[in-house]
């Protein structure tokens, strides 16, 4: 499992990465400045590491120690996760140096790679060879969070890993950067944070337990201590008598951990000058426990807590078990980012093709099939066709209401023009406008004041008169009223005209966006936008000529439809008469319903509908086939009898032509712009976005290439996927 991990942590998984995919288990070697952090690093690893005055580690040192049947060996890399300046950068891994033998040689080496972190400038492979005296100030980098790695194994290596980060300081002296005490306080923080990191806190015993930074640190992010191991170095600088204060840590009086507290002894700096070998210094160690008081007389079940051994030997455990449980985790973590990260990939725009010019091409047309497509009509509530039918239906009731008021009576008279009963199914009641339709015209309140009345017609007619004789009137009189109410008709036009250009504007819009708006740097989309609405705008322009021609037809009246125009005309003519005359037996007529059953109504009812019958049965025995409502035309002669005709004829004409150009204009805005609108668009695109001749690869190839940004994530996508992917077949190999 350790193996695992350190094979997951080579596919740049790493915690030491400031972009962490995942939370993969490590040891964190934490302590404040010059608490014998190294000295425990070595005496856990066997290696020496280097030293020089004031902070020795300024950079993090992962170490990866594995038992091996092999004989000993030592492999360098850093670990690279920051640019210069400190940003993230892609994270690389690079061999620094060859195999390492002799463990004599591993000091130099370390020394020479961290110089190589600190000095991100120069090749690090320089420092390989050549290596200048330098102090912590001549360096380009005080602190780096790029980290060495080191890879060890042996026969006499215990299977541990774990990172050693720089010392926490309280100053930085005369010569350092105030800036970095909190670099190294946020290295620091970038690796405890993480649930499962393993804090193994390094506490000196020369020093006084509060003072000491690192302490205060790790209480922050591990309150109740469940995953910090604490260490006390240097034990044997306690001041005499001050021994019960640290015995209270080893035995978990003070300061509890679950891990407990340890205790061990290394070297001094005298004795380290003097060349003393890892076996002999843990000799040494075991010497100092067995015979100095108070350590020597501690209760049997407090011994296990002594010795660096010991303590090897529970990091070991401890990382294990700590692996073993979150490996379940891990797999589960791994296939969510896994699968997030390939969500993010799907989410950017098609990466450019190798073949521009097809790319471009199919693109087009694509957009220019789902462009007839949508034009043609689409089963979908927001169809075009759906969304323009309402606007037609407006335009239709719009034109409707412009219909001609003639009143049949003087206008000292005060009453309500009846119901026209054979309108009924075709004059609707008009709907209220829905929400976004522009109502077309405002309909007017109908009152006993408002229309043409039938004395006003009859005064138009006679001043119109030229040579006609007594009973004729010239055809200008009904042409005038005609063209009042058809030259209102441009308003209902023009509006549904603009509804419709906006409707298609919007979704073409909307279309070019879908095809073109992840296409290359945006230059593209722009350019199709233009192109499309001047495409636009030339269909818009053959529609409204269609309109305006319409509109000019419709000043001359005329309509081969006699017999609709006819029939129309008497319904019209019986109505009025009807309207006209307030005498009992045409207000009867008038109003006259047929009853359901002879017993449906009083006595004088059914004579009254019995003489009806009698009346139409006589009118049809003699050849004339009439129904109840012409009963009223059948009347005395009105006096006004010319401009009832002229009412009733220009009203039945409005019943022709309304019909006619509430089609008709729908159907030109349809054919023109609607359906106009896809022909020659797609010709349109090639010709103004130059697809063709020799330029064409080149512009294609511009038009193509993305964004730098898009391209630097989808770089950094398809790195983090080849790094969990990587990781995922380690996962697997576990499993097989």
């Amino acid at each position: 499992m350790l193996d695992l991990i350190n094979r997951l942590h080579t596919t740049g998984l790493s915690i030491s990465s400031v972009q962490t995919d995942m939370d993969l288990p490590m040891i964190a070697v934490i302590g404040s400045q010059s608490a014998g952090k190294s000295s425990l690093i070595e005496s856990i690893s066997g290696i020496t590491l280097p030293r020089s005055a004031g902070t020795c580690t300024r950079c993090p040192t992962e170490c990866k120690l594995s038992r091996s049947e092999d004989s000993w060996k030592c492999l360098v890399k850093l670990h690279i996760t920051t640019g210069p300046s400190g940003q993230p950068c892609d994270v690389r891994t690079i061999p620094f140096g060859s195999p390492i033998t002799d463990k004599a040689d591993v000091e130099d080496r370390i020394r020479r790679a961290q110089r190589a972190i600190l000095n991100p400038s120069t090749e690090p492979q320089k420092f390989l060879y050549e290596l200048e005296d330098q102090t912590a100030e001549q360096a380009e980098l005080s602190f780096s969070k790029n980290c060495v790695s080191l890879e060890i194994s042996g026969n006499d290596v215990a299977d541990l890993s774990f990172v050693d980060l720089p010392g926490l300081i309280a100053s930085v002296g005369s010569a350092g950067k105030t800036g970095d005490i909190d670099l190294v306080k946020g290295l620091v923080t970038s690796y405890i944070e993480k649930p499962s990191c393993v804090i193994l806190l390094t506490v000196t015993c020369e020093t006084d337990f509060e003072n000491q930074g690192a302490h205060h640190l790790t209480k922050k992010y591990d309150p109740e201590g469940k995953r910090t191991v604490g260490v006390l170095t240097k034990p044997d600088r306690i001041p005499p008598g001050d021994e019960s204060v640290w015995l209270n840590f080893i035995r978990n009086e003070k300061e509890p951990l679950v891990n407990h507290w340890y205790c061990v002894k290394q070297p001094g700096s005298q004795t380290l000058k003097d060349g003393i070998s890892w076996a002999e210094a843990r000799n040494e160690e075991n010497a100092f426990f067995a015979l100095t008081q108070p350590w020597s007389s501690m209760e049997p079940q407090y011994q296990k807590f002594l010795r660096t051994s010991n303590l090897t030997e529970r990091l070991s455990t401890i990382l294990s078990e700590l692996i073993a449980k979150r490996l379940p985790e891990i797999h589960k973590e791994l296939y969510n980012i896994l699968r997030k990260t390939q969500d993010e990939m799907r989410k950017l725009p098609k990466a450019p093709s190798t073949d521009p010019v097809g790319e471009v091409w199919s693109i087009v047309g694509q957009f220019s099939k789902q462009l007839f497509q949508r034009l043609e009509g689409t089963p979908d509530q927001d169809g075009i066709l759906q969304t323009i039918r309402p606007h037609q239906e407006e335009f239709k009731r719009a034109v409707r209401k412009t219909a001609p008021r003639f009143i049949p009576w003087a206008k000292g008279e005060i009453r309500e023009l009846p119901a026209i009963d054979f309108l009924v199914n075709e004059e609707d009641e008009p709907q209220k406008s829905r929400e976004g339709v522009h109502p077309m015209l405002t309909p007017r309140s109908p009152t006993p004041q408002s229309g043409i009345y039938i004395e006003d017609v009859l005064n138009h007619a006679q001043r119109a008169r030229t040579r006609e004789l007594p009973d004729n009137y010239p055809f200008i009189v009904q042409e005038t009223y005609i063209k009042e109410f058809t030259e209102k008709w441009e308003t209902p036009s023009r509006i549904l005209f603009d509804e419709v250009y906006d409707i298609l504007k919007n979704d073409l819009s909307d279309l070019v966006h879908e095809h073109f708006e992840k296409m290359g740097r945006g230059g593209t989309l722009h350019s199709v936008l233009m192109i499309v609405n001047e495409h636009l705008d030339h269909a818009a322009k053959q529609a409204r000529e269609k309109i305006n021609w319409l509109l000019e037809l419709e000043k001359a009246p005329t309509t081969l439809n006699v017999h609709y125009y006819s029939d129309y005309k008497i319904k019209f003519l019986g109505y009025y008469k009807g309207c006209r005359d307030r005498e009992e037996l045409t207000t009867k007529l008038q109003n006259y319903r047929a009853p359901t059953t002879m017993h449906s109504s009083p006595n004088n009812g059914q004579a009254f509908h019995q003489g009806i019958q009698k009346a139409l049965t006589g009118l049809t025995e003699i050849g004339l086939s009439v129904q109840v409502g012409d009963l009223p035309k059948l009347l005395p002669v009105d006096p006004m009898e010319p401009a009832l005709l002229i009412m009733a004829g220009v009203r039945a004409y409005f019943q022709v032509a309304y019909k006619r150009f509430a089609d008709m204009v729908p159907l030109a805005i349809d054919y023109e712009i609607v359906r106009g609108l896809h022909k020659g668009m797609e010709q349109a695109l090639l010709d103004g976005l130059s697809l063709t001749g020799p330029d064409a690869y080149v512009r294609c190839q511009l038009m193509v290439q993305e964004h730098s940004s898009v391209a630097s994530k989808r770089t950094e996508l398809q790195k983090k996927l080849d790094r969990l992917s990587a990781a995922s077949l380690e996962l697997r190999k576990l499993f097989v």
